[in-house]
């Protein structure tokens, strides 16, 4: 039997209801959002199908723009609760085109809402979040970001952009736990949800999670798992020390530097910086390799390359440098890797060119 006295699990604290909406408010400047911050306790894709369920029913109009499975998800869920969805597919493995979205925006009927993931960690792409949102203000559409990802990697800025519901997660860019999420909730997105009867009486009602902000914020909705409450609050305490604005500027020079790397090595890159996020790096497998054996070899060096994730990204492989890993460590780890198990694999690539490519990024 393990001695309790030493088990720093044993005899986990409750967490404090004072903090809670504290928490709360240090999420909501994370977002860059004085809108409503809720949070959920649960992994992101919770927080994203209660943000559908509870929009959902019918009547109700979505274009969902898919660019990798999470939003064919989001599309399911609305059609589960009656909606009528327009589905855009990017080109497997990009980023969607803003004339597409506009084109489908044109062709009516009248659409209530807009779904997209702003930066896609199963592929490495960026959608042109800005324009979308501008053309959804231009037409008094309530829009729906996933930003799971690309919050703390990516400038978001929710008011300025006019974002009605964004969905946060801290275990990506912001190097925190997986267990917890956040949305925020404007004031359009509440007139939507809670038009016609909202979903009542349900883990995924943002109905039921909005009683704790018309109480006042006092108390807890529910009981917060205190070990996800705890390690968020390290993790928003690592971010505010560093200051936002540098933890996203040092996600854009591990992204940078990555290209660069490959290049000198001379493996192509799969989408062009400006339509590639800022959270894992996408490189496309040598025809005549096989990505299993490439991701095998890396892994012999301790270093974890995966496969991307979604249609059109059976080729792909994914360098990821999220959180932490956005560091020169890493970036150099990663493409040196690669790098090595090209070579095993009989392809030629030129690692001392690569390191050196990233150790200049790294001092410029």
């Amino acid at each position: 039997m393990s001695d309790l006295g030493w088990n720093p699990l044993h005899g986990v604290p409750s967490y404090p209801a004072e903090r809670y909406a504290v928490l709360a408010d240090r999420i909501g400047g994370i977002l860059r959002s004085r809108n409503d911050i809720l949070l959920v306790q649960a992994e992101a894709v919770v927080a994203l199908e209660a943000a559908a369920v509870s929009l959902a029913r019918p009547g109700l109009s979505a274009l969902n723009i898919i660019t990798s499975p999470y939003g064919g998800w989001f599309g399911q869920w609305l059609r589960r609760g009656g909606a009528t969805v327009k589905d855009i597919v990017a080109e497997p493995g990009l980023s969607i085109e803003i004339e597409s979205v506009a084109k489908a925006l044109d062709a009516g009927p009248h659409i209530d809402v807009l779904a997209l993931v702003h930066a896609e960690s199963a592929s490495g792409i960026l959608n042109p979040l800005p324009e979308i949102l501008a053309l959804a203000r231009a037409r008094n559409i309530v829009t729906v970001v996933d930003a799971v990802a690309s919050v703390g990697g990516h400038e978001l800025n929710v008011d300025d952009l006019g974002i009605d519901i964004a969905v946060a997660g801290p275990q990506k860019a912001l190097g925190g736990p997986a267990g917890v999420s956040a949305l925020s909730v404007s004031p359009g997105a509440w007139d939507l949800i809670l038009r016609d009867g909202a979903l009542r009486d349900s883990i995924l009602s943002l109905a039921d999670l909005r009683t704790w902000i018309e109480s006042g914020r006092r108390g807890l909705p529910g009981t917060p798992a205190p070990l996800e409450f705890f390690a968020l609050e390290t993790a928003l305490d690592r971010i505010e020390a560093e200051g936002l604005e540098n933890v996203v500027a040092r996600h854009a020079l591990a992204a940078s530097a990555t290209r660069a790397g490959l290049a000198a090595l001379g493996a192509p890159v799969w989408v062009p910086a400006a339509k590639a996020s800022n959270l894992v790096t996408a490189v496309p497998v040598p025809e005549t390799l096989e990505p299993a054996s490439l991701i095998e070899a890396a892994g012999w060096l301790g270093v974890e390359i995966t496969a991307g994730v979604g249609a059109g990204s059976a080729h792909l492989l994914r360098l990821n440098h999220t959180g932490p890993r956005a560091a020169f460590q890493t970036v150099l780890s990663n493409v040196v890797a690669y790098g090595a198990a090209l070579r095993q694999a009989g392809h030629p690539s030129d690692i001392a060119a690569a390191s050196e490519a990233i150790s200049a990024a790294y001092r410029s």
